[in-house]
């Protein structure tokens, strides 16, 4: 397991953060579903529609570097959020990269093919509109958590129309690959309440638009997977690691010491380190061999 031990030394920190922090987990019910969201603090309204799917923009002065499509997580119930907001207008900022965050439908309300049909929607609107709109072609797609489950069907998806070619990278984090519970690493989070808000009407959870580890993951571009050693879904993350590997697609994981789901949206350096290798990896994928 490629844990990275040349980072042990920034654990001590996060340590302290997690034992004062606890476990969270998600919502075990609609109720709880409920609370959480009345607790989260508004988002500002879309910047664009593509056609009822709103997205969130953010870009650079001038002609971009290239563009990213962000897909947000939060169990497939949450959507985006103020502080994934704030992160992905950084992201544009110190990268100088457009930066478009697609505001999918949402389980239980919407469940699945809900949340895939509005993110391929939103990246078939990057396809078009980034050239002009952005002044760049270069495009990638990023997704954490389920945001990274719904990066990789859009992939898939976009393969299968002949167009996945035009994305030159995926940042995939934490995210989870098996909704059937039927893989060893899929069992682990088989009771989840998040899964039958998005899928329990699905009568065949291995279908690969719902759980992507069991489809065919050939003529995808290059990805990173990022995830934690403390993480429940590790397992899933190292599985795909290594269907992605036997399928030809250039794979790079990364394994972040001690570290929990959702850790690089945490404020430990842990965190930034692993941030900041992943804007490095995603900004050599749009910039090409040339350096741009």
């Amino acid at each position: 397991m490629p844990v990275r031990a040349d980072l042990a030394g920034l654990v001590p920190e996060t340590r302290a953060l997690y034992a004062a922090r606890g476990e969270r987990r998600g919502p075990a019910s609609a109720d709880e579903l409920r609370a959480v969201r009345a607790q989260l603090p508004p988002v500002r309204p879309p910047d664009a529609h593509a056609g009822a799917v709103p997205l969130w923009v953010h870009a650079p002065d001038g002609t971009a570097r290239g563009a990213v499509l962000d897909v947000p997580g939060g169990g497939f119930t949450l959507g985006p959020t103020a502080a994934g907001l704030a992160r992905a207008a950084e992201t544009a900022r110190s990268l100088g990269v457009a930066v478009v965050v697609p505001g999918y439908r949402l389980a239980p309300e919407s469940p699945w093919p809900a949340a895939p049909d509005d993110c391929e929607t939103a990246a078939r609107w990057l396809l078009e509109h980034a050239p002009a709109r952005f002044g760049t072609s270069a495009l990638a797609v990023a997704g954490s958590s389920a945001g990274a489950t719904l990066a990789t069907t859009t992939l898939l998806r976009l393969r299968d129309a002949g167009l996945a070619g035009a994305f030159a990278g995926a940042v995939l984090e934490y995210g989870t690959f098996d909704l059937s519970g039927t893989t060893p690493a899929g069992r682990r989070i088989a009771g989840e309440w998040f899964l039958e808000a998005y899928a329990g009407a699905v009568a065949d959870r291995t279908l690969p638009d719902v759980s992507p580890a069991f489809g065919d993951l050939r003529g995808l571009p290059p990805v990173l997977l990022v995830v934690g050693e403390h993480d429940v879904l590790l397992d899933d993350d190292l599985a795909m690691a290594e269907r992605l590997a036997a399928a030809g697609v250039d794979v790079d994981v990364r394994v972040y010491p001690e570290q929990p789901h959702g850790f690089t949206g945490h404020p430990t350096a842990m965190a930034r380190a692993a941030r900041t290798e992943r804007d490095a990896w995603l900004l050599a994928r749009l910039l090409g061999p040339s350096g741009g």
